[in-house]
């Protein structure tokens, strides 16, 4: 998503805020806070959002976190070094994602943020963490421009931020995978195109509808709808007009869910396709009609599916979480466990302790990341994007999503 819509190094924090004294054994400075029995405190940041329409996706990215730093600890798997979650829940919001970042960038034992969710809360909060050299991994955001730069469409590609990351693959990627699925094996030729004027949702529609044409599909119409309303019944009447055989949306799933619904009940029998953001079932249940046929692309191919992640899946449900890992669970684990081995490296290389200069190290350190992860092999390019450029497409069948087709594809 998105906006998913993009990464930081964040961290689960339970309520409360870690209070951390000034008895650690960073090298030369000595501020790093001790976690009692002589190890070293090191703090993952987490932001994503907690509360709202998309709290579900921020629970699991959090938990996830969490599981991994346990693991982490309990595994001893960096020497004199334990690892602590602090969360901010950013309500999906780009001004709260950045005043999350700000609090995390002023706890200097943050070491690395994973998150957020957002494409555009991401953009809010980069340059706040490149200027304290705070490294962060989204394992959700999509859009291009976060670590391509702003003209990544005319190939004109430039790192923005070297301290930004991620473990979902780009929109680049996924809005071209979609109209390919879409024209080539669903064997629809006129589309309907909205989108919700989001940074996640605008950019990926712009990507479908521009790959959908060159493959000789026709654009029948386009809308915006605005987040967070519930009447879509004008865009609902123009695609019925427009004479369409599908409709892609980009945006999230609580608005993808009722304009799908009210499609339908304009008297479209179309089917609905998307972006990641909508492959939840919450989508499913926002809608009073049958939402069969209708389809998602999400990054990645389902984790259930994968044998690198049945470690995660029974020690996540062995973990009592109350809230499902969701769609970015084990990405979000990924990115923690990235965080973790970068600080690995760092110590490792520093004589056993966090040296004083950790965060501009940890970034570095990010950029020579490899390991087999929970969702496949895991490590970035030099822009900081995954090399896993895995997808799946699903459809909504008997009113559950189901996988239809996996694939890798290239730039």
């Amino acid at each position: 998503m998105r906006n998913r819509s993009l990464l930081i190094l964040t961290a689960v924090v339970t309520t409360g805020a870690l209070t951390l004294t000034a008895c650690g054994s960073r090298d030369d400075d000595k501020k790093g806070s001790d976690s009692g029995g002589g190890k070293t405190t090191v703090v993952i940041g987490i932001d994503a959002p907690l509360t709202g329409s998309l709290s579900a996706l921020g629970q699991g990215i959090k938990n996830s976190v969490d599981l991994a730093a346990k693991t982490a600890n309990k595994e001893n798997v960096v020497p004199g070094v334990e690892f602590k979650v602090e969360s901010y829940d950013d309500q999906a919001l780009p001004a709260s994602g950045q005043q999350n970042a700000i609090k995390l960038v002023a706890n200097k034992d943050v070491l690395g943020v994973v998150g957020p969710l957002n494409s555009g809360v991401a953009q809010s909060m980069q340059g706040d963490f490149a200027k304290a050299n705070l490294a962060q991994i989204s394992p959700a955001n999509t859009n291009p421009a976060l670590s391509q730069g702003d003209n990544w469409g005319s190939g004109d590609k430039k790192r923005p931020f070297k301290t930004y990351f991620r473990t979902a693959t780009t929109d680049v990627i996924q809005g071209k995978f979609a109209a390919q699925y879409l024209f080539n094996e669903a064997k629809k030729k006129k589309v309907f195109v909205v989108d919700d004027k989001q940074t996640y949702g605008a950019g990926l529609a712009a990507i479908f509808a521009d790959e959908f044409k060159k493959l000789g599909g026709t654009v029948v119409g386009t809308d915006k709808v605005t987040v967070k309303e519930t009447d879509f019944s004008p865009a609902a009447d123009k695609i019925k007009a427009s004479g369409a055989d599908s409709v892609f949306f980009g945006g999230q799933y609580p608005e993808g869910g009722l304009l799908a619904d009210q499609i339908k009940k304009a008297g479209a029998n179309v089917p609905t396709m998307g972006g990641d953001a909508l492959y939840d079932p919450a989508y499913i249940k926002a809608s009073g009609q049958s939402n069969d046929g209708d389809l998602a692309t999400s990054v990645g191919y389902p984790i259930e599916m994968l044998p690198t992640a049945k470690k995660f899946i029974d020690d996540y449900k062995a973990g009592g979480y109350k809230d499902p890992y969701a769609a970015y669970g084990g990405y979000s684990y990924d990115a923690a466990w990235a965080i973790i081995q970068a600080v690995k490296a760092v110590v490792a290389e520093n004589d056993g302790k966090v040296p004083s200069d950790a965060r501009a190290k940890v970034t570095e350190a990010l950029s020579k990341v490899s390991f087999d992860g929970v969702t496949g092999k895991v490590s970035f390019d030099e822009f900081g994007d995954t090399t896993n450029k895995q997808l799946t497409v699903y459809r909504v069948e008997k009113g559950e999503w189901k996988s239809i087709k996996n694939a890798t594809l290239q730039d």
